[in-house]
């Protein structure tokens, strides 16, 4: 029971990444607030953790209402008078707005890359004026490898997730002193139900070729990089950025050229 006795906000918790999140951190031991915009569906996330034995309540989240960024944290500090873990999972784009730079209209990249950002900026500045006083706030970021590696699309994802990365780390050097830590989790090609929907078979075994351990993620890889993070297993861990993504990214630009013709040999 890593989280026991903790109070948790997971952003865009009722399916894929937040789910699993909102998942891992109750069945060790925290209450965790389903923080989402459709309160039909975030009563099945609580039932389900509520059945297995766990703590849930709901806080209200809408990336089409602002306020709700700081207020989802807001609301569940007034209801426990604290928050321990705040987890902002909560990203988006627009795949027919989102190109190269030569080609996305600045006020598309515009809005997409503060969407992303205000998000994560409001829910942490109002998690941090909570806990300011108490300490004892983990903050976990989902990011991704697109703010990592250059790419050659979705620009204003890629640029969002690279200043998630940089907010991340500027939240742990100036809130150290106060017990309260920040970290950033990048996922790589998860397969939720979102991405099984858009890959195909074709395309999958293609991307498989660019990660050494030759199988996309699953949500519940993500969440025990959020549990690490968020639980006092990393309590001397600030401003991390862990990549969890199969080994995307870490040889040689040449290594789907070597593993075909490994394969083919």
């Amino acid at each position: 029971m890593l989280c026991e006795n903790k109070i948790a906000v997971v952003t865009a918790s009722t399916r894929g990444i937040g789910h699993a999140c909102a998942l891992k951190l109750a069945e060790n031991g925290a209450k965790v607030y389903i923080a989402a915009r459709n309160e039909e569906r975030a009563k099945g996330v609580i039932e389900e953790i509520v059945s297995k034995g766990g703590q849930a309540g709901y806080t209200r989240f809408d990336a089409s209402d602002r306020s709700t960024f700081a207020g989802c944290v807001k609301d569940a500090v007034d209801k426990e008078g604290k928050i321990n873990i705040l987890v902002n999972n909560f990203g988006t784009t627009r795949v027919d707005r989102d190109y190269d730079v030569a080609n996305t209209k600045f006020e598309d990249f515009a809005a997409i890359v503060e969407e992303n950002i205000e998000s994560v900026y409001e829910s942490s500045q109002a998690a941090i004026a909570a806990m300011k006083e108490q300490g004892g706030l983990s903050i976990v970021n989902i990011a991704s490898v697109g703010g990592v590696y250059p790419d050659l699309s979705r620009e204003a994802y890629g640029l969002a997730k690279s200043a998630v990365i940089r907010l991340t780390k500027d939240i742990a050097l100036q809130n150290a002193r106060a017990g309260i830590r920040a970290n950033a989790v990048c996922p790589g090609c998860i397969a939720t139900e979102a991405v099984s929907k858009n890959m195909t078979p074709e395309f999958t075994k293609a991307f498989l070729a660019t990660v050494p351990l030759n199988r996309l993620g699953e949500p519940e890889d993500i969440a025990n990089a959020v549990l690490f993070y968020a639980s006092d297993m990393s309590s001397y861990v600030t401003g991390g950025v862990m990549e969890v993504s199969g080994g995307f990214g870490l040889g040689t630009p040449l290594y789907p050229l070597y593993q075909s013709m490994s394969t083919k040999g």
